[in-house]
């Protein structure tokens, strides 16, 4: 066995997928559920079969083994899939040229580049240099805890020390550039990209390091230190668009509370987690990505989204809640106002996450975040103040502008409710509302879950193909095991399977299984795939996510299927045989005739016998 066979056999797929996805158990075959981290669905139709090893989305066709479902969630080649999957997993890796690609080489030097700064930037922090980032966190109040869970650290105001560490331990001028973390100067050379700033690394779901934020501590003599946040550009590590700050900490909090609270900044986040919340996750400096969405959606089924209560804040905030809405997830507003009176701050007066947690403390918090309501209102709110209420057109436009979000609710007693509700806030007349519902309703389209596979994300799906059941039970026993195999393919030749709607899938067994006996290695289920058309693969997927028979039943059924099969095959040559009995007797061939005649008795006797037709089982209907 391979290392590759060795590593997959020595992981659970659906413990790997289930770092990833919410998966829900069904029925008792080891089969499980989720939505898919692929493309956008409502209705889950992603399944992991545990006994099987292997995922399959028929939403958009997504599958394979556990390998190919790390390669494609963590965009690895397949030699950094296997040193992933071994490292977290305690199994040492061979060092073999086969393992390593020019691309995943680079990417192993840039992760190894990156926690080489994220430790220098931590010292930096802690030494001398660091005094005034350590005075700005202690005016912010950010704890020594808070300070080594985050990681955070000090970038040499000199922009020296990343290259000259870099340098030293003989990195090429080319690696250096290709990390971000150092520029090339136009006159030669190099320099670090951070220089004098306070440092926030930032880490991929898997918790490695593969960028940074660095904040300048702005003083009226630093104006070179502006912008006030500087970001690594983008690498072959890191894609800022699918990256969210701080969700490989906040993933496990997100899903027990089944919620996620999103914010802007690294210091927002910082200031949430120090009162007690843990969910809470930040982009990367740009605006809510759909793959950022995606990687919530595997989490959680609620966001409280949790802005700077700013123009700008107010502003991203509407802008994150449609992709949110795109997938599925239920969206709150928080809004943080001081309680005014006895807090020395005049009551109304909104404040941000990170000021709101400091001056109130993380009860006040957590009470405002367990209060916060749907986005309707709040949205209700924006469009009141965007257009004139006074007019009955601009009401209207108020409505039109807050309608897209009222339709993306699936409920249709709750849209309806929604939209009544605001309707009377906005002083919109209720059959407007009915008018607007009947125009747009023939431009939403529907969701189709769990059901036909559909080649691609955006691909329509064909028509469901429905597996019978004897094609079904046979492929699931075949795929069972090795003992299995031995016993029932060699008693179902291709001639038995010339009919089968999964004809593809059952050649494909054999030649994997020929394959197999002269080269020692077991069949998997990836060897069977690779032989397959994206139809047939689809068959195969779905005629095994449908089986939950296994063991010594499935096998038992399995034998009964191989029984009517040959017993349907000797029928079929019973009329064959007599179909050309009769075409000789017209054509006056009375010796061929004689001979077929005698071939058709033997065969009739065979079948009448006692021992034939105690084999003829029915096939369990499923």
């Amino acid at each position: 066995m391979d290392f590759a066979e060795q590593l997959k056999s020595s992981v659970d797929i659906v413990k790997v997928v289930g770092e990833y996805v919410r998966l829900r158990r069904v029925g008792t075959s080891g089969r499980y559920t989720g939505l898919c981290p692929f493309h956008q669905e409502k209705t889950p139709s992603f399944g992991v079969h545990q006994g099987r090893q292997f995922y399959k989305c028929f939403g958009c066709a997504a599958g394979g083994d556990v390998f190919k479902f790390v390669m494609e969630i963590e965009g690895l080649t397949f030699p950094e899939t296997l040193k992933l999957l071994a490292e977290r997993n305690g199994i040492p890796i061979p060092q073999r040229t086969e393992f390593t690609t020019a691309e995943s080489k680079l990417r192993g030097v840039l992760l190894e580049m990156h926690e080489l700064a994220a430790r220098r930037f931590q010292e930096a922090l802690r030494g001398p240099q660091g005094a005034e980032a350590r005075a700005y966190l202690e005016r912010r109040g950010v704890s020594q805890e808070i300070i080594d869970t985050f990681g955070l650290g000090y970038s040499d105001p000199s922009g020296q020390a990343l290259s000259r560490l870099f340098t030293e331990r003989g990195f090429s001028t080319s690696e250096m550039d290709a990390s971000g973390l150092v520029r090339k100067r136009d006159s030669g050379g190099v320099y670090d990209s951070f220089r004098g700033r306070l440092m926030f690394p930032i880490h991929n779901e898997s918790g490695k390091v593969i960028a940074f934020g660095g904040r300048a501590l702005a003083t009226p003599d630093k104006a070179e230190d502006q912008p006030k946040y500087l970001n690594s550009p983008e690498t072959a590590i890191y894609k800022k668009t699918s990256v969210l700050y701080n969700l490989h900490r906040a993933r496990e909090s997100m899903r027990r509370a089944n919620r996620a609270v999103l914010v802007e900044g690294y210091m927002d986040v910082i200031g949430i987690c120090s009162a007690g919340v843990k969910e809470v996750v930040a982009s990367c400096g740009t605006a809510l990505t759909a793959p950022q969405v995606r990687s919530i959606r595997r989490h959680a089924d609620t966001v409280a989204v949790n802005f700077d209560p700013d123009a700008a804040g107010a502003n991203a905030a509407e802008r994150a809640i449609q992709p949110l809405l795109d997938e599925g997830l239920n969206v709150r507003i928080v809004t943080l106002d001081s309680p005014g009176a006895s807090t020395g701050m005049e009551a109304g007066v909104k404040l941000d996450p990170d000021e709101f947690v400091k001056r109130f403390g993380a009860e006040a918090y957590r009470a405002a975040l367990d209060a916060a309501g749907t986005y309707f209102h709040w949205l209700a709110d924006r469009a009141r103040g965007r257009y004139d209420m006074r007019s009955a057109e601009g009401r209207v436009a108020a409505f039109k502008f807050l309608l897209p979000a009222v339709q993306k609710i699936s409920d249709k007693l709750e849209r309806a409710a929604v939209a009544d509700d605001l309707a009377s806030y906005l002083g919109v007349d209720r059959g407007l509302v009915l008018e607007q519902f009947k125009k747009s309703a023939t431009d939403r389209t529907g969701h189709s879950s769990f059901g036909p596979p559909a080649f691609g994300p955006n691909a329509s799906a064909p028509a469901k193909v429905s597996v019978p059941a004897m094609e079904r039970i046979l492929l699931s026993a075949l795929l069972s095991g090795e003992e299995a195999r031995e016993e029932i393919l060699p008693q179902i030749p291709a001639a038995l399977t010339e009919e089968f709607i999964t004809r593809e899938i059952f050649e494909a067994l054999r030649q994997a299984d020929l394959n197999g006996r002269e080269t020692g290695s077991p069949v998997t289920l990836a060897q069977i795939d690779a032989r397959l058309s994206a139809p047939a693969q689809a068959l195969m997927h779905g005629a095994l996510n449908a089986d939950e028979t296994e063991g010594e039943e499935l096998r038992e059924q399995a034998r009964a299927c191989v029984r009517r099969l040959q017993s349907d095959s000797r029928r079929r040559s019973l009329d064959n045989l007599r179909s050309q009995v009769k075409s000789a007797e017209r054509e006056g061939r009375l010796e061929e005739a004689l001979n077929l005649m005698a071939e058709l008795g033997r065969l009739e006797q065979e079948v009448r016998s006692p021992r034939a037709a105690s084999q003829i089982d029915a096939v369990p209907q499923k």
